[in-house]
């Protein structure tokens, strides 16, 4: 029994459990798969996981998709043996760069907000038991599913705990850092805090320095080892190479029609998130670049319309891939990707090991929503971002998914909509839902508004352009 919730741990029914058996199936699938193939493996699948592949693993993306579900799978199989190999299993924000874990050889990496998308991505039912098993225990539902679904199901006693957490969002995410702060408190387990300051001067970077190196000898301590310049160097190379096909595919983007696939969004996020600076990540990235550069150079796909360019200034939809991405797909609507893709990651200084560091620092510096929400005022940096973006990919709608959880961004929304009208000209759209729970607000009701945004107030506003540009 778990003398924390009176449960017997059943590891079998934990979401970390169930996803990481689902992998260790597809990643002994062949790197190509005929239709007819895809066809009957979705048909043995769950409907909740055979939609996802179907989304994942259609023909036009499989070059990369491949490299994607094996990317993952490499993530969870690390995880699952650390114990048995005497390695120790840290859980991280999104919002925290993983390279500096992978640069020790004692300690691994997990993401909870990965382990959530990939159980609603793959599992039947999605993560809403894990959601109701969190709520049950008493926590509040105002809560961000994005990190309470992976963490209510540790909490059940049903699966595996790591061996420490860090908590990234400080200043940044108050919900994400409370509900990390009260797993850690409740489990017993260590927790390293990363705290960002609202100060944006070289002052403040110096403190998040200091903050740096302190969680660096908790990391050390932890570990049972000190960090080595050695390993450090190698990730730092590894950490360039997905720098570099990062602003490779950046710059596709700024074409028309964007050659690249919206769902490699996610997969770029996936890859920041849990293998930037290894080998995995690379080939996951490298795939993303060739299918879009085969897109690029195809005059079949240039010639496809493009009625919208559309940024997700926020986060996007994650709980139905198919009526998500391949929906904006067939509707010739450019899925740019949402602001998770926002690191702006720029090459790490090889010279030596502190150069090394003070660049992996600036990088979590700089990182998603550290940089934007944790910022001396959000709305300023928010907007600046999106301002940038929109002008580097020639987008002409954004929207604003609003998320129930993320009081701090519906806060400054208002603001950032009109600043970004006024400086550009480009309309936002602002919705409502959870994310990662369908039953927020139905897939049906975002196409339906998006579908609209589209016909209504982009596409209006490009023949008002025209007209004037040719009156």
């Amino acid at each position: 029994m778990d003398n924390r919730t009176g449960l017997k741990k059943t590891y079998s029914a934990g979401l970390f459990s169930r996803v990481h058996a689902l992998f260790s199936i597809l990643k002994k699938l062949p790197n190509h798969i005929s239709e007819e193939e895809l066809d009957g493996l979705i048909k043995v699948l769950p409907e909740d996981s055979a939609n996802s592949m179907k989304s994942l693993l259609k023909p036009a993306i499989q070059q990369a998709s491949m490299p994607f579900l094996h990317m993952l799978s490499a993530a969870l199989d690390e995880t699952a043996a650390a114990k048995e190999q005497g390695r120790k299993v840290v859980l991280a924000p999104f919002n925290f760069p993983p390279e500096i874990i992978h640069a020790f050889d004692n300690l691994v990496p997990i993401t909870t907000e990965v382990l959530t998308t990939l159980g609603v991505v793959s599992l039947e039912g999605q993560g809403e038991r894990y959601w109701e098993q969190a709520m049950g225990l008493g926590l509040p539902d105002h809560l961000c599913s994005a990190n309470t679904i992976d963490l209510g199901s540790m909490l059940s006693g049903m699966d595996f705990e790591p061996d420490a957490i860090i908590s990234g969002c400080v200043g940044s995410c108050d919900v994400n850092s409370k509900t990390h702060e009260f797993v850690s408190l409740l489990l017993g387990l260590p927790q390293i805090a990363l705290e960002k300051p609202p100060d944006n001067s070289e002052r403040g970077f110096n403190y998040f320095k200091n903050n740096y190196i302190k969680m660096i000898g908790e990391l050390e301590e932890l570990a049972g080892e000190k960090l080595k310049e050695e390993k450090l160097r190698l990730v730092a190379e590894k950490v360039n190479r997905c720098t570099e096909l990062y602003h490779d595919l950046w710059e596709l983007k700024k074409q028309v029609p964007c050659p690249v696939p919206g769902i490699f969004s996610l997969f770029v996020c996936a890859t920041r998130f849990a293998m930037w600076g290894r080998d995995e990540g690379i080939h996951t990235l490298e795939a993303c670049l060739k299918v879009s550069r085969q897109n690029y150079e195809s005059a079949d796909y240039k010639s496809r319309e493009e009625r919208a360019r559309v940024l997700w200034i926020y986060l996007s939809y994650y709980y139905d891939l198919v009526k998500f991405y391949d929906w904006m797909e067939e509707k010739n609507i450019s899925n740019m990707g949402d602001a998770l893709q926002w690191a702006f990651p720029e090459p790490l200084d090889l010279t030596s090991k502190e150069t090394i560091l003070d660049g992996m620092i600036r990088s979590a510096w700089n990182n998603v929503m550290t940089r934007q929400m944790g910022a001396a005022s959000m709305s300023q940096r928010w907007i600046e971002d999106i301002v940038y973006i929109i002008r580097e990919w020639g987008v002409n709608g954004t929207i604003y998914c609003g998320h129930h959880s993320c009081k701090q961004t519906w806060s400054v929304f208002s603001v950032t909509r009109n600043e970004v009208l006024k400086r550009t000209g480009v309309p936002t759209l602002g919705l409502q839902g959870d994310s990662w729970i369908r039953s927020m607000t139905p897939m049906s009701v975002i196409q339906e508004e998006v579908e609209q945004f589209v016909n209504n107030v982009i596409n209006k506003s490009n023949r008002r352009r025209r007209r004037r540009s040719t009156g």
